[in-house]
């Protein structure tokens, strides 16, 4: 009976530490991203940043309550039906919350989420998410968040989530 009278204190106190968190704005989404990457570069309504030495984009659309963080992974041009499928099948149940997507011309690795609702942690875990599908691409075609097997690529992705979750601890 203390046992779960303890977890509940314990979750409620975890609810309310939620709902404590400001929302998100391009302010704080700003300190952030400087916090992960001290040389990240304002530009236009976004940030250039680098993450695990890969260039990471993040746009901001204020009035649409919205924000992307994009990875260019390769031109959309020659891609085969197989790797479409393959692609697919990652958004499916590899991926978690980012997501392989085509525009421009482009083959992009993107974590798309509205702004305001946006909390620390879900930013920094799409981040990581975002650059391990764009390096997983061709082959595992993971954000390595959650994944089944026994070999040693969930272990290495999972290990960005983690650094760049303990960078944004102090924030």
């Amino acid at each position: 009976m203390i046992r779960l009278a303890l977890t509940l204190i314990f979750l409620a106190g975890s609810l309310a530490a939620q709902e404590a968190e400001p929302p998100m704005d391009y302010e704080r989404l700003g300190k952030i991203i400087f916090a992960l990457d001290p040389e990240a570069q304002p530009q236009g309504p976004g940030f250039q940043l680098t993450v695990s030495d890969v260039p990471v984009l993040v746009i901001t659309d204020i009035n649409a309550d919205r924000m992307r963080a994009m990875v260019p992974i390769r031109s959309a041009e020659g891609l085969t039906a197989e790797e479409m499928r393959r692609m697919m099948q990652a958004n499916f149940d590899t991926t978690l919350d980012a997501r392989y997507a085509i525009a421009n011309g482009t083959l992009w690795a993107a974590f798309i989420h509205p702004l305001s609702l946006l909390k620390k942690d879900q930013l920094i875990s799409g981040l990581a998410q975002t650059v391990n599908i764009a390096n997983s691409y061709g082959t595992l075609y993971s954000s390595g968040a959650a994944e089944f097997g026994g070999g040693d690529s969930g272990d290495l992705q999972r290990a960005l989530i983690e650094e760049l979750l303990k960078k944004g601890e102090e924030i």
